[in-house]
């Protein structure tokens, strides 16, 4: 079966689902496979729970005339992606970075949506399954796409650019992150990179922090740049839009001196290292023409979600969840952050950062010395690379530990910073 006429199935059952547990009647079920499944598998499965059709790559899993045997699920999955993306002529936004990815397309969503019908990345599906998952979710309805996308080696960015076909493209920044995978620091600009790579070969429009001079650089060459930045950091008379942190206690509150008539936005975010963020939300509304109001109103009304920059009050304890990931600049930013936080009883609760290669030990040194350089009531370091080396503080295996030393602590009144990388699962301190 061509991918024309799979199109043409698709659009008589526009829900996909490769996961039979979550099937619906009337769904595609696509048989991917994984380092420890086989979604060929499961097609009967799928048939018996509704599926309209079952798509496999192996054909003696083949179940009778509902079952479309293709050479490769995966590959058939991101080309129907692309077939759909090339239906509209809209624009297309795609967003990476080391750090920030999903907040800033979260405030992007909010900030078009107040004006235009805007699809998005659902949670973080931004890698080489979800973000055709994703293309595929666009509605005939669609004015706007923002497009995550995640990476954690070199050339994956440009896979990605090959079927999601962006017209418009936003680094949120370049620090360490995966560093085990991109090969360095080196390779991290390079490979996120890639993104405006594919834009200069279609003339499409970047979105620059010019407070970074790579990112600054990385602009070179495109047929049209939007720079944002902050007071101080970048010269004002290059950039669009221009602001600074006036307030980060509790939650973040900004101002504005170019780009909105408004001079000043209060956001529900917490931390000041959410300032490029928010620019860059701003720059995009303006280019696509949002009403200053909207846009104010968008990110006023934005609360974080996911265990991402989450501030949470449980009895007298003030929580600053910020669990779902972790890298080396990350890490600094939201521990110096917390420092600075008015606050008498300061608690750190800090996982293990991973994909950092050779790297590792010594980055965690660095966060070790950050750590000893401020005052704190109790710090906690969980798993990983911290448990490889020398320090005065809490050493705990994992976050189930962690859990239950914070039980028995009977903290009152305190600021807490919950921190760490994905594999560290460091939500759990709250569980039950």
């Amino acid at each position: 079966m061509t991918i024309p006429q799979l199109y043409e199935l698709f659009k008589k059952f526009r829900s996909i689902q490769t996961d039979t547990r979550k099937l619906k009647t009337g769904d595609l079920y696509f048989a991917l496979k994984g380092e420890h499944f086989n979604g060929n598998a499961f097609a009967a499965d799928a048939l018996k729970a509704g599926a309209a059709y079952a798509i496999i790559d192996n054909p003696s899993f083949a179940q009778g005339e509902k079952t479309i045997i293709v050479d490769d699920v995966l590959s058939t999955l991101q080309a129907l992606a692309l077939h759909h993306r090339r239906q509209f002529n809209i624009p297309v936004i795609a967003i990476t970075g080391s750090n920030g990815k999903t907040t800033t397309k979260e405030l992007l969503h909010a900030v078009l949506s107040s004006t235009y019908r805007t699809y998005t990345t659902e949670g973080n599906l931004n890698n080489h399954i979800g973000i055709p998952l994703t293309l595929l979710k666009i509605g005939d309805d669609a004015q706007m796409a923002v497009i995550e996308m995640g990476a954690n080696h070199q050339h994956e960015i440009e896979s990605y650019c090959q079927y999601t076909e962006p017209t418009h493209g936003l680094i949120t920044n370049l620090g360490k992150a995966h560093l085990e995978g991109f090969g360095g620091v080196a390779g991290v600009r390079k490979g996120k990179g890639e993104l405006f790579a594919y834009l200069r070969s279609v003339k499409g429009v970047g979105f620059l922090l010019y407070d970074d001079p790579w990112l600054k650089a990385m602009g070179d060459g495109l047929s049209e740049v939007i720079a944002y930045g902050t007071v101080g950091k970048s010269a004002e008379k290059e950039l669009a839009v221009c602001g600074e942190v006036r307030k980060s206690e509790p939650f973040l509150e900004i101002g504005i001196v170019k780009g909105l008539k408004t001079t000043s936005i209060s956001s529900r975010l917490v931390g000041a290292y959410n300032l490029p963020n928010l620019l860059a939300a701003i720059a995009v509304g303006k280019y696509f023409s949002v009403e200053d109001r909207r846009i104010v109103n968008a990110i006023e009304q934005y609360k974080p979600e996911n265990n991402r920059s989450q501030l949470l009050e449980l009895n007298s304890n003030h929580f600053i969840l910020d669990a779902y990931n972790a890298n080396p600049s990350s890490m600094r930013a939201a521990i110096e952050n917390f420092a600075i936080l008015p606050a008498d009883n300061k608690v750190l609760v800090l996982g293990a950062m991973a994909e950092l290669g050779p790297e590792s030990l010594e980055e965690h040194r660095d966060i070790l010395a950050l750590i000893d350089a401020h005052p704190w009531t109790k710090v906690v370091l969980v798993g990983g690379d911290f448990g490889k080396i020398s320090h005065q503080y809490t050493q705990l295996n994992n976050s189930e530990e962690a859990r239950d030393w914070f039980k028995a602590q009977n903290l009152r009144n305190t600021h807490v910073l919950i921190k760490g990388s994905r594999s560290m699962k460091m939500e759990k301190v709250l569980g039950d």
